[in-house]
């Protein structure tokens, strides 16, 4: 078993003589066996987090449970956890062999020979066992990851704790080992807490994700949840790359008005709306702006400032009213900076905010199928 639950988890620091809040009553439940990933910009909490849940930081309020026991003010020793952290914290006077070895020879009475065991048959799983009798200093960063790996999943934990793992790679290789901590985790069913400011990382890798922002925990969901039905502006801006296009609105004679152009909503959408006056703001991801001809019902004049080529699709970059915007369309269009071009926001991906809230007053409707690939028999 590895059920975790954080409730009204609470920490403080004093810096200064100021309180600083890093995690503001933080409450989530992870099931045995889950990827839970914990994402949000630097400074969110999430690394201080994952240090209560591990131990090495006292919780100033609240508490944590490993398969309902209370674990709020155990030793890390007697957690039952693993964790892996962002430097690898290798000893460097060590062998691979040794460095994978020694949390087991410290905390438990295993014989050496079931130690020595465990180290090569996981040294086999993370693709390492030629290089057992080398250094860290021997090693390569991928390399290197692997035995911090190895060292953390030798011990057969109840739970596996990720500090951004994998912040030290190269692009290509984090992409790789992304792929093989993931088969990692398949295999072994460990409840897993993996913390990253990268939300590539955490829409690939997640079960479900957590989102934080200054401590507080902004939504928690699938990843394809927490994408197509942001629960606020900041979910939904920063959860997407390129990043949810934002337009302030008003709602006037329920029609949506914008500086540069009106947006003539649906009966269903404007009944939803407040009254005459109330601000909004509109979101649309770049993959469902249209391009559309002049005279188009809806259009909106843009400007093309930039044109990003990525082979299969191209992010273009045009000015609405001062303000720039992005949209992906396929290919490679044959614009320069100044062409003139029309926009559309087509109504079912359009999603609303409350302007003074930032909660999701209206998401993107999803059809039946829609973002699903069926694989041919």
């Amino acid at each position: 078993m590895g059920r975790i639950e954080v409730r009204d988890l609470r920490k403080v620091f004093d810096a200064g003589g100021d309180a600083l809040v890093a995690v503001d009553d933080l409450d989530f439940t992870i099931e045995d066996g889950e990827f839970l990933v914990l994402v949000g910009p630097s400074g969110c909490g999430k690394s201080t987090t994952l240090r209560c849940i591990a131990g090495l930081e006292s919780p100033t309020g609240g508490e944590i449970r490993l398969d309902d026991e209370d674990v709020t003010r155990a030793k890390p020793k007697d957690r039952d956890m693993a964790m892996v952290f962002q430097s690898y914290a290798l000893y460097p006077h060590m062998t691979a062999r040794e460095n994978m070895s020694f949390g087991l020879k410290m905390t438990t009475e295993l014989p050496d020979d079931e130690i020595a065991e465990r180290v090569e048959n996981v040294a086999e799983m993370t693709g390492i066992e030629r290089n057992l009798d080398q250094k860290p200093g021997e090693l390569s960063g991928g390399q290197q990851q692997r035995v911090a790996l190895g060292r953390a999943i030798v011990r057969d934990p109840e739970v596996f704790l990720m500090d951004e793992p994998l912040s030290n790679l190269d692009a290509k290789l984090r992409d790789q080992m992304r792929t093989e901590l993931q088969n990692l985790q398949n295999d072994f069913g460990v409840t897993t807490i993996y913390v990253t400011h990268d939300q590539t990382e955490a829409m690939t890798m997640g079960d479900r994700i957590a989102i934080l922002n200054d401590g507080e925990l902004q939504q928690i969901g699938t990843p394809l949840e927490c994408y197509h039905t942001p629960a606020n502006e900041f979910v939904a801006g920063f959860i997407g790359s390129p990043s949810m296009n934002f337009l302030d609105v008003t709602i006037r004679n329920g029609t949506l008005v914008h500086d540069e152009f009106t947006y003539e909503p649906s009966a269903e959408t404007a009944e939803a709306l407040g009254t005459d006056g109330t601000e909004y703001v509109l979101g649309i991801r770049p993959e469902d702006i249209e391009i559309v001809g002049d005279g188009t019902p809806g259009a909106i004049d843009a400007t093309v400032n930039v044109v990003e080529p990525l082979g299969d699709v191209a992010h273009v970059h045009v000015d609405i009213g001062g303000e720039s915007y992005t949209a992906a369309v396929n290919g490679t269009p044959n614009w320069g900076p100044g062409r003139e071009i029309h926009v559309a926001f087509p109504e079912k991906d359009v999603h609303l905010f409350d302007g003074d809230t930032g909660d999701a007053v209206k998401n993107a409707s999803l059809d039946a199928g829609e973002h699903s690939v069926d694989v041919p028999a």
